[in-house]
């Protein structure tokens, strides 16, 4: 999963002030049959059917997960699910019993034929606040909207009966003929208006998400695999072509630089793109699968900045065909949704894939070697503010519960520095010749998708791969509680630190905005009774007034991304004026841009003596 930071933050911003005509025919017993009806939709909620496989026992419980693989959150998603109804073969009711917000026992179950329920979606629901929390991260929630969009992450919708996640599951999905299903299954119905999709276990089907809505897709093809690209845009502002050629070489890179890594055929991005309206989603940025991703980002974010965040959201989320696709442990491959037990390697999973996400834009030469340098400056800085004596296989294990749910962001900081670090020791101990890529690609050989390892001989495992450095890293820099040096590593392939002053950003000082927007005018407003940046004082900015216009351009709750995108071109003692309205007067303010400063780490390589293994890092 990857949580698009400033997205948040100017979320916060803008948001702080039937029944089913087709069924499923009686069911094959060894199977579970489901049927989800979008036909007919009432008050944004979608009927599910659910035939029953053969039950011997006298009570049986029906389950939709607290939480799935890739949240790192209990979200309760049975708090979606509304009028739960069982049947016999007589079509009688049976007595249902819920037993807590994600279960239902039901009586009888030996005579039970199918259960009926209605289905809500999260994104309506959300304040765009607390995300794992009171809120579900949209790329894991659900939309309900007739006629126009579905996003049907499959685990809002269908769940498991006890001890029977791994029997087959037959899902028919009956829509409009307007709407088409963006997938990675296989739709076994050639109807037009329905589709049919066979998975051989319940994880199976959680780890396929299916967007409905108006076909806008691309597909190309990647060293054997077939990527598509499905865009739902609520103006039409967006098309999936016109995002398709940074994706494809981006996605090119990516291959490339994996090698013999394949674990799948074929791989889909369906983004949806949010309106920002009450009603829709707030919680930008993607969730991975297999053999997808889901993404939500804002519609009206510039072209340049959406295909910017895409690449960042997607090219992490692709690298999880590396790990836990080809690699993880048995509390992935066996995972337990509503009683789950977590792996400790959350450093891997999430961190190593987030190294690979930057380090494979340098290695195919997508960025430069400043830009590379820079990412890893802003990722120790971020690092620095969470708890760096925390073990992080503890934290991993525990990541569910405080003090450790606070600690997650982190494996997107601390966790690739722990793999650059790994990368670093690799390539200097093997004279440069292998990193942390060769190390991964033996894990994906040794195990693979279907060959889980146990959490706790992975350390041993990796180093009898690599070298003794290796494990004693491990054992105490990630296991451990001490600190990591980063500036040994750096000196390794030559990097050192220093610190510059840097232009911070006008309207945003860290996570803490300097503007709001008021949701019912979208007027911009400076948020009051705060200190004001130099911007601000310099052209006598006071909290309280309305921003209606920048040299000459109009700004509301519409545009507002186009503002904060152009900011980030502004020089210093430029010309600028800016339109306000003070106690309901409008005033132009006149001036020169005072850009705010801020003291940040800097990462140079300065060793000339250290040219080849550096090279061998980023290049190899």
């Amino acid at each position: 999963m990857k949580k698009i930071i400033f997205a948040f933050a100017f979320t916060s911003i803008l948001w702080s002030c039937k029944t089913a005509n087709s069924v499923p025919t009686a069911a094959t017993k060894d199977q579970v049959q489901v049927a989800i009806n979008l036909d007919v939709i009432t008050n944004d909620q979608v009927m599910v059917t659910v035939n029953a496989p053969s039950i011997k026992t006298d009570e049986i419980t029906y389950h939709i997960p607290k939480t799935v693989p890739g949240t790192y959150s209990e979200d309760n998603y049975g708090r979606y699910i509304e009028d739960l109804k069982a049947y016999d073969t007589k079509g009688n009711l049976l007595a249902v019993k819920k037993v807590d917000v994600n279960s239902w026992s039901i009586s009888k179950a030996k005579t039970l034929d199918k259960i009926t329920y209605l289905v809500n979606d999260s994104f309506d629901t959300e304040k765009g606040t607390k995300f794992g929390d009171e809120d579900i991260f949209s790329p894991a929630g659900s939309n309900i909207d007739a006629g126009k969009n579905i996003m049907l992450n499959t685990h809002c919708f269908v769940g498991y009966f006890t001890n029977f996640m791994s029997t087959p599951y037959k899902v028919t999905i009956t829509h409009p003929e307007t709407l088409w299903g963006s997938t990675s299954m296989t739709d076994m119905d050639a109807s037009t208006t329905a589709d049919t999709f066979i998975t051989t276990r319940y994880a199976e089907l959680v780890e396929n998400p299916i967007m409905y809505s108006k076909p806008d897709y691309t597909t190309f093809t990647v060293d054997g695999m077939e990527i598509l690209i499905s865009v739902y845009s609520p103006s039409g502002k967006v098309t999936a072509e016109s995002i398709t050629p940074e994706m494809k070489t981006m996605m090119t890179a990516q291959k490339t630089f994996l090698g013999k890594i394949n674990a799948t055929k074929k791989y889909s991005v369906l983004l949806y793109l949010s309106t920002m309206q009450e009603n829709d989603a707030k919680g930008f940025g993607a969730l991975e699968h297999p053999t997808a991703t889901t993404v939500v980002l804002p519609e009206l974010m510039p072209k340049e900045e959406l295909v910017k965040s895409m690449m960042d959201v997607v090219s992490h989320e692709f690298f999880h065909i590396v790990t836990p696709l080809s690699i993880h442990s048995k509390e992935i491959q066996y995972f337990d949704y509503n009683n789950p037990k977590m792996s400790a390697h959350l450093w891997m999973y999430e961190g190593v894939t987030e190294y690979f996400a930057n380090l494979f834009q340098i290695n195919q030469g997508l960025i430069t070697e400043e830009d590379f340098y820079s990412r890893l400056s802003d990722q120790m800085e971020r690092a620095a503010a969470m708890n760096d004596t925390m073990s992080f296989t503890t934290m991993s294990a525990n990541v569910l519960k405080q003090p450790y749910k606070d600690q997650y962001i982190n494996v997107y900081q601390k966790g690739s520095l722990i793999g650059m670090c790994l990368d670093i020791i690799i390539r200097e101990k093997s004279n440069g010749e292998r990193g942390i890529l060769d190390l991964m690609q033996k894990l994906s050989s040794e195990y693979g998708v279907s060959k889980p390892f146990n959490d706790d001989e992975l350390f041993a495992k990796i180093t009898s791969l690599t070298y003794p450095e290796v494990g004693a890293f491990l054992a105490t820099y990630v296991a451990g509680t001490t600190p990591i040096p980063y500036e040994t590593y750096f000196a390794k392939v030559g990097v050192t630190q220093s610190t510059v002053k840097s232009p911070g950003n006008v309207f945003l000082k860290g996570q803490v905005p300097y503007i709001t927007v008021n949701p019912e005018t979208k007027e911009i407003v400076v948020i009051p009774n705060i200190e004001l940046n130099p911007f601000y004082t310099a052209l006598d900015l006071k909290g309280g007034d309305i921003i209606m216009a920048i040299n000459d351009k109009p700004y509301s709750l519409d545009n507002i991304y186009d503002m904060i995108s152009e900011s980030q071109n502004w020089k210093e003692n430029d010309a600028i004026t800016v339109k306000i309205k003070r106690n309901g007067a409008e005033q132009v303010l006149k001036g020169k841009i005072n850009l705010p400063y801020e003291e940040k780490a800097a990462l140079d390589a300065t060793d000339a003596t250290k040219k080849t293994l550096r090279e061998a890092w980023l290049k190899g």
